[in-house]
Order: structure tokens, then C-alpha cells, then sequence
């Protein structure tokens, strides 16, 4: 099969997996946000960074080597197994010895019970990541697919279940637990590939060479992303890390589900024509526009609509979460652009400036922390935004260099299609407040969503977007 074949099957399998998920897993957000309280997914929130670290640590980037290698052999893949899954026990041991430093730091002494069954799942998905990882590797996504809805549906199930039945904090445990249980146990049914008892040096420091830049890049990455939950559940109340958390989410939403689709078929794609920077750059170019195009808008409506959004679906008592939303909306808008541009140096072989270039950005975010937090929440996450901004210029810079595509013509490629998103924000915060204030929040997304999209429509085609057309001709091709 041909690389665009590859490409459009993989688009395909990977846009239904991943919009049947992220739809299942919302319906399953607002049931389950129903039913419990907001200091309850504060305590999952708070456990976010341990689990994130834990699973970047594990990993050691091996996984990412072995889909951009050429050439591997079964001992390729037993190493990295059997890595994994010492790794993974050598982790759960130090975080479990850890539970209750953990949870005394936050002061929630309910966290460190939590913490001793959730980050089982450490141990669980690692005897599944080389499996996951291979076909990755081979752009099969219809099996990922045929995997993660059916272990979504169970886990989802038993969380929705428990937590109806007053369980608390622990339908979201148990939930976890079960999801990545069910889906390691049909990974291990629906793939051929079993690890051999072999543990090659070689191959060891051979993947380790390339993925240890990316783990320390992962950690530090880990650490910032997760540093405004570590400081609202120290300085402040589980409740705000709670509200912090399900605006994060909400906002990650459209940006998670468009990202996650083009990055596991770019990744792959992008490895496969590293070498041809010029059509790289075409290809990048052309997916980094259809991308923004996409989502500035989607997340600008929906900070616009943000308080009849929130009090639909999650009632009254997530309201506080509102402001917190609208804000990150801002940041959701570049990260994609981020991601893209650190693929770059991923494909390219460039793990050591990709690491040092994390902890540039790290160094400007810690410096951003200390100012911010010093202004509360609110200033935490203006100064999250700022410090976004100022990492899109780095990123561009140094990725730019390969493809001879600078940060300035990047902006001019993007910015039309963000302005552009902004002005029909406007407008539709214009007809809302005016017009549609006193009407049902069901009616205000409605009507609201449906102008908001029309106008963009209308205004894409009066502009000749080029994004614009790249999707109708998609479309058409279908």
C-alpha cells in the first residue's frame, strides 16, 4: 500500500476511533460530573502529574524509537517490552513508598489510598505498549479501534455504575483500572506479536540513545503542564483544581480529538518522508492550516457560549469553572501548532535540541509560575497564555530551519484563519447577548453554534480560505 493510501486509511480508522471515544468518553464526563462533586475530580486531578510523570519515565521515548527506526528485529521489541515492564514495577514501587508524602503535601489524606490502587494501571498498560506500538508502527488503526471503544464502554460502565451507588472518588479509579485491563487483555488476544526471553544491550542503548532526550524532555514537559494543578491543589481548594481540571478537559476536547487523529497518522508519515524536505514541508504546511481551521473556531464559540455550555451540561455548581475556560480556549488554539512543530524535530532525528529546547521553554515557564502566581489563579493562567505565545516562537524557529519555513511565515499561513475565527466570535457574542439572552441554554448553543459556523462558512468561501477548499475537496472525494 502506498504512503497516501497508508495515509487516508489510517485518517479513517484513526477519525472514527477517536471521535467514538472522545464521544463516548464526554457523554461518560457529564454523566459521571452529575454524579459526583467537584472536589472529587479534584483528587484524580491532583494524582494527573504522578501518573503522567510515572508513564514518561516508563516509556524512556523507546516506544517513539521504534516507530521512526527502520530495519527492527524481534529483539527490537522484546527489549523495549521487557523495559517497559520492569521499568513499570520499579515505578509503581516508588510511587506507592511515596502515597502518603503525596497526599500529606496536598493535605487530602484520602489520596494516598487513591493513589496505591490507580497507578496500578502503570504495571496493566505496560504489558500492552510494544503491542500498541506496533501497529502504530504500521498505521493500523482499525484494530486500535476494535480495542479502545469496547474497553471505553466497560470501564465507563462500571464508573457510572459505582458512582451512582455513592462510591465516590473510586468509580474513577475503578474505572481506569478496568478500562486498561480490558484493553491489554484484547490487545494481547488480537495481536500476533509475543515477546521473545531476550533482552539485547544493544538494542537497548540503541533506542535508549534516541528516547532518553525525549523522556527528560517528557518529564520536564510533565512537571510544567501539571504545574498549575500541583499549585491550585497546594495553595487552594481540591474544589478549584476540580473547576481547573473540567475547563482543561472541556477546552482539550476538540483540540485532543483533531490532534490525536492527524498525530498518530502524521508521525508515521512524516518519518516515512523525512528525507524529502521539501515535501515535508508542503505536507506539514497544508495539515498545520487544515488543523487551525478547525479548531480557533470551534474553541473561540465555545468560549463565547462558555456559561450556557457549562450549566447544560454539567448543572449549576461547575458555573466557577466558566472564566477558567474561556482563558485556556486561548492556549488550546497553539497547541496544536506546538506539537507540530516538535514532531519536526522528532522525525528528524533531533532529540537533543527537541531536550533543549524543553528546558528553555521550561526555564521561561518556571519564570512565568513565579511572577503569575503572585496574581492568583487568574493570573496563573493569563500567564500560562503569555508563556505559550512565547513558546511558538521558539518552536517554529528551530523547526523552521529544517523545512526552511520560518516562524514569520508560519504566523502569516495562520493568522488570517485565527482572525478570522475571532471576528465571527465576536459576532456571535454580539446576537447572543443581544438577542438570545433570555432563551433556554439548550436554544443559546443551538442557534448560537449554528450562526457562529454559518458566518465562518460564508466568510471562508467570500475569502477563498485555502483550508476552506483542501476540506470541501476532501469532502467531495468521499
Amino acid at each position: 500500500m502506498s504512503i497516501k493510501k497508508k495515509a487516508v486509511s489510517g485518517a479513517f480508522w484513526t477519525t472514527i476511533q477517536t471521535f467514538s471515544s472522545q464521544g463516548i468518553g464526554f457523554i461518560v464526563s457529564i454523566i459521571l460530573a452529575r454524579l459526583l462533586e467537584p472536589e472529587q475530580f479534584g483528587l484524580i486531578g491532583m494524582l494527573g502529574v504522578v501518573m503522567a510523570l510515572s508513564n514518561t519515565i516508563i516509556n524512556g521515548g523507546l516506544t517513539q524509537s521504534l516507530i521512526r527506526s527502520s530495519n527492527l528485529v524481534e529483539e527490537d521489541y522484546s527489549t523495549v517490552f521487557f523495559f517497559n515492564l520492569i521499568g513499570s514495577l520499579f515505578i509503581y514501587f516508588i510511587v506507592f513508598l511515596s502515597a502518603p508524602f503525596i497526599a500529606d503535601f496536598y493535605k487530602q489524606e484520602q489520596l494516598e489510598s487513591v493513589i496505591k490502587v490507580y497507578c496500578l494501571t502503570l504495571i496493566i498498560n505496560a504489558f500492552s505498549t510494544v503491542q500498541m506500538t506496533r501497529l502504530t508502527k504500521s498505521m493500523d488503526f482499525k484494530i486500535q479501534m476494535k480495542i479502545s471503544i469496547p474497553s471505553l464502554i466497560i470501564g465507563s460502565s462500571v464508573g457510572i455504575l459505582l458512582a451512582y451507588s455513592g462510591f465516590g472518588v473510586w468509580s474513577l479509579v475503578w474505572s481506569a483500572l478496568i478500562q486498561s485491563l480490558v484493553a491489554t487483555i484484547q490487545l494481547w488476544y488480537s495481536s500476533k506479536w509475543r515477546p521473545l526471553w531476550v533482552f539485547s544491550r544493544d538494542k537497548f542503548y540503541f533506542h535508549f540513545h534516541y528516547g532518553f532526550k525525549l523522556m527528560f524532555s517528557g518529564i520536564l514537559d510533565t512537571l510544567f503542564t501539571n504545574a498549575y494543578t500541583i499549585i491550585i491543589g497546594k495553595f487552594f481548594s481540591s474544589s478549584q483544581v476540580g473547576y481547573y481540571n473540567r475547563a482543561n478537559a472541556l477546552q482539550m476536547l476538540p483540540v485532543s480529538n483533531l490532534s490525536s487523529i492527524i498525530t498518530k497518522v502524521s508521525f508515521p508519515l512524516f518519518a516515512q518522508i523525512k528525507e524529502d524536505n521539501l515535501r515535508l514541508k508542503n505536507i506539514y504546511k497544508k495539515i498545520m492550516q487544515l488543523v487551525i481551521y478547525l479548531v480557533a473556531p470551534t474553541l473561540i464559540f465555545m468560549a463565547v457560549l462558555a456559561e450556557p455550555l457549562f450549566r447544560f451540561l454539567f448543572t449549576e455548581k461547575w458555573l466557577p469553572a466558566v472564566p477558567y475556560f474561556q482563558i485556556l480556549c486561548l492556549n488550546g488554539i497553539l497547541y496544536p501548532i506546538h506539537s507540530y512543530n516538535l514532531q519536526i524535530l522528532t522525525v528528524k532525528g533531533r532529540s537533543d535540541l527537541f531536550l533543549k529546547l524543553e528546558i528553555i521553554k521550561k526555564i521561561i515557564t518556571l519564570l512565568a509560575l513565579v511572577v503569575s502566581f503572585q496574581f492568583g489563579i487568574f493570573g496563573l493562567l493569563y500567564g500560562s497564555v503569555i508563556t505559550s505565545i512565547i513558546c511558538f516562537f521558539i518552536n517554529t524557529h528551530y523547526s523552521g530551519k529544517f523545512l526552511h519555513y520560518s516562524s514569520w511565515e508560519q504566523m502569516k499561513d495562520l493568522l488570517p484563519i485565527v482572525l478570522l475565527s475571532f471576528l465571527i466570535g465576536l459576532l456571535v457574542f454580539v446576537f447572543d447577548f443581544f438577542l438570545f439572552l433570555e432563551l433556554n441554554d439548550l436554544l443559546r448553543l443551538v442557534i448560537g453554534s449554528a450562526i457562529g459556523i454559518l458566518l465562518y462558512l460564508i466568510s471562508s468561501f467570500i475569502f477563498k480560505m485555502s483550508s476552506f477548499t483542501e476540506l470541501k475537496n476532501l469532502i467531495s472525494k468521499k
